[in-house]
């Protein structure tokens, strides 16, 4: 009952709630980021959700559009900006992110939504991360999330998908609030970013 009806609703309702309540702010970041950023205060990317269906997610844009001579984007550490670290490191850049929970593409709690190239390498159990909507936060998250391996990070989101309950989303929310608050492995530091997937790390 909770993975099909009421999970669904919670995710909506609260989601709605955090996004009003946030508004001001919401706006706000929209228009300091629209100047900062050239007229693009938000990073939109396919990503794969349940049953590997495309959306497009929404973040805060935190990095600029700056190339190398050959026109490929430079590396990340190159292109997040000030604001953007601040940004990251206060999980703000993750709000959008509401919107598309509210139009059921995601829910607060799953695994984390990964880029489309890293669907042709998953393996069969890797693959059941998808058997579920992907979340804002969820149980790779709160367990270290960039400090573990990809191997590790699988196995708690199957984890997850196989052990889904209305505790462990309330335990999960908990934990990523606490984490949130001591801006500790909530998101991607301007020093770190996360090793490509190829299917055998």
């Amino acid at each position: 009952m909770y993975k099909l009806f009421i999970k669904r609703i919670l995710d909506f309702c609260i989601s709605l709630i955090i996004l009003i309540i946030v508004s001001p702010l919401f706006l706000f970041l929209i228009a300091f980021l629209g100047i900062t950023n050239k007229g693009k205060p938000f990073f939109v990317q396919k990503r794969p959700g349940k049953k590997e269906k495309i959306f497009s997610i929404l973040k805060f844009k935190t990095m600029n559009d700056k190339r190398d001579t050959k026109g490929n984007l430079l590396p990340d550490i190159d292109r997040i900006t000030k604001i953007g670290t601040f940004i990251r490191k206060t999980s703000l850049d993750e709000i959008p992110q509401l919107i598309n929970v509210i139009k059921g593409e995601m829910s607060l709690i799953g695994p984390r939504p990964l880029i489309i190239e890293y669907l042709p390498v998953y393996n069969q159990t890797q693959k059941k991360r998808h058997n579920t909507k992907p979340g804002i936060t969820g149980w790779a998250q709160v367990n270290g999330r960039n400090s573990i391996t990809w191997k590790k990070k699988f196995e708690y989101d199957v984890w997850y998908v196989e052990n889904m309950s209305f505790l462990l989303d309330v335990k999960i929310l908990v934990l990523t609030l606490k984490k949130v608050i001591q801006k500790k492995d909530v998101n991607l530091s301007e020093e770190q970013t996360s090793e490509y997937f190829n299917g055998n790390n």
